[in-house]
């Protein structure tokens, strides 16, 4: 009996890796001739969307090949300009001329990338999971700005802002829609982290008493939100603090060596 689980559960676990890939697609970003130069009229070219930018929106399991047309050699480096290569993907290494680098994306999230050689290149690749969108970056303007929280979220439109007030314990979410096509439903996957549960949800100030919640560490709220809803406000029994984990350590050590330079002090005025 114990054999017959165990060959079921390994079923179970192929079938689910073969349907996750099932549906995986393969997205090219190439670099045009003449990206090299700054002034540049632009610097890639978005096979998925037609569009002249570097960023995309995929789904978990999506590859993305670069492709190098220009007559220079490039970098792709995951990561910031400001922030230095962080490792995810790309690296150092030069793409000469007709060269490529393919990568696929096995996590959700928001991955921006550079060129080493030419920083004006840049590009942000945004993975998904199926059928949700990601509004990164949400608290940044909190405490140290370095507790930062991705809000995945299924809807028409697009999620335009969300700003965090630590007073109310609340988030505030701005939508954008253009469809005015009458009700629309709003399905938001929010991080425990950054604002647990129970809530309270007001839309457009109106308090919603409709609304279904799900919760875990990610908690899932579904939402049917009125023609031409602009803005949805959570409030929460916790949010996010307002000094994160290095600030603390930091202070903590401000702190120490204030402790110490004060008995240092005593001692030799004594």
């Amino acid at each position: 009996m114990k054999i017959i689980n165990f060959l079921f559960i390994m079923v179970t676990l192929a079938s689910f890796s073969i349907f996750e890939n099932v549906y995986a697609e393969v997205y090219d970003i190439n670099m045009p001739t003449g990206s090299a130069s700054p002034d540049a009229p632009y610097f890639w070219q978005n096979e998925k969307t037609g569009e002249a930018t570097g960023d995309i929106e995929i789904l978990v399991g999506d590859t993305i090949v670069w492709k190098n047309g220009d007559q220079a050699k490039h970098t792709i480096t995951s990561g910031t300009l400001e922030g230095g290569p962080d490792g995810n993907f790309g690296g150092a290494d030069f793409l000469v001329p007709g060269d490529f680098y393919d990568f696929t994306f096995k996590k959700k999230g928001s991955y921006p990338y550079f060129c080493l050689i030419h920083p004006w290149m840049t590009g942000v690749v945004t993975v998904t999971s199926v059928g949700y969108k990601i509004f990164s970056g949400v608290g940044k303007n909190i405490g140290d700005g370095l507790s930062l929280f991705d809000i995945d979220y299924r809807y028409s439109g697009i999620i335009s802002g969300v700003n965090v007030n630590q007073e109310e314990k609340s988030i505030t979410i701005q939508l954008k829609n253009e469809s005015n096509s009458g009700q629309e439903n709003l399905s938001l996957l929010l991080p425990s982290e950054l604002i647990d549960g129970p809530y309270v949800i007001f839309i457009d100030g109106k308090k919603n008493l409709t609304f279904e919640y799900i919760p875990d560490d990610v908690n899932t709220i579904d939402l049917v939100l009125p023609e031409n809803s602009k803005e949805v406000k959570i409030i929460g029994s916790k949010i996010m603090p307002e000094f994160g984990i290095l600030s603390l350590i930091i202070l903590g050590i401000a702190i120490s060596t204030m402790i110490f330079i004060q008995k240092s002090k005593i001692k030799i005025d004594n």
